[in-house]
């Protein structure tokens, strides 16, 4: 059985909700994993859930859904967006914030699954570039990336990787001395990652575990890790504690 889309529904009226639900009971191809009434729990369901694909209402307590994506989802970890409202005079900005479709309540069901053939074929659209781009070896984990660099395509040793920045939908690998422009998106290159080898130190940020050569604790609460290069990066309080349980800190 192909895996579901993950999605999460936010809108602070109940029975609209209830009305995307049952838009969704034919489509099979997507499991609903949770539900928000305001911008405040949405912000910790995405970060908690990681859903794949978010339906989002705009004008909601503590805040809009406009909000939400700019402020509260960093780009490498944003979910597909289907915006779900009663005011048709959003359309325009809906689409400028990257949401795959627009759909106006109360919802037609004919609409809505003219939004869902949209998510489908981004959905695939990402499947497909995420297998181009990664060659996987054993287990569930890629051993090479593949990283398009003018006419040519450099394949990489995960191993070779000393540690990777997102950059808007791209990532910057450093590797070997040489820094990589690369397509995908920060949330997707971790995940296929090993995490016995891999760790996400800031959200912007993961490292070969392997190239770590000092952790320093600075003033205010602040530390960074410092590689075998001398390269010094920022480890958050955000993931202190993963880095803390993986490095066998004291």
């Amino acid at each position: 059985m192909k895996p579901r889309i993950r999605a999460l529904l936010v809108d602070d009226e109940i029975l609209a909700r209830v009305a995307i639900r049952q838009a969704l009971a034919t489509h099979l191809g997507i499991e609903v994993i949770g539900e928000c009434g305001n911008i405040l729990e949405a912000r910790q369901a995405v970060v908690a859930l990681a859903p794949e694909l978010v339906f989002l209402d705009i004008q909601m307590p503590g805040g809009d859904g406009f909000g939400l994506l700019e402020e509260g989802i960093p780009v490498d970890a944003r979910p597909m967006v289907v915006f779900t409202t009663a005011f048709a005079e959003h359309a325009l900005r809906a689409f400028d914030a990257n949401a795959i479709d627009y759909v106006l309540k109360p919802i037609d069901q004919a609409r809505f699954d003219q939004a869902m053939d949209r998510v489908y074929k981004h959905w695939r659209g990402l499947q497909l570039q995420r297998g181009a781009s990664v060659v996987h070896g054993g287990g569930d984990y890629v051993k090479r990336v593949s990283v398009q660099v003018a006419e040519r395509t450099i394949v990489i040793p995960v191993s070779d990787i000393d540690w990777i920045r997102a950059d808007d939908n791209y990532v910057r690998i450093h590797a070997n001395g040489t820094t990589y422009l690369h397509r995908e998106t920060m949330r997707d290159l971790h995940a296929s990652l090993d995490p016995v080898h891999f760790l996400r130190i800031h959200r912007s940020i993961v490292v070969n575990m392997n190239r770590i050569r000092e952790v320093h604790t600075l003033f205010q609460g602040h530390a960074e890790v410092v590689l075998y290069d001398g390269t010094r990066l920022d480890l958050s309080r955000r993931y202190r504690h993963a880095a803390r349980s993986a490095l066998r800190l004291r």
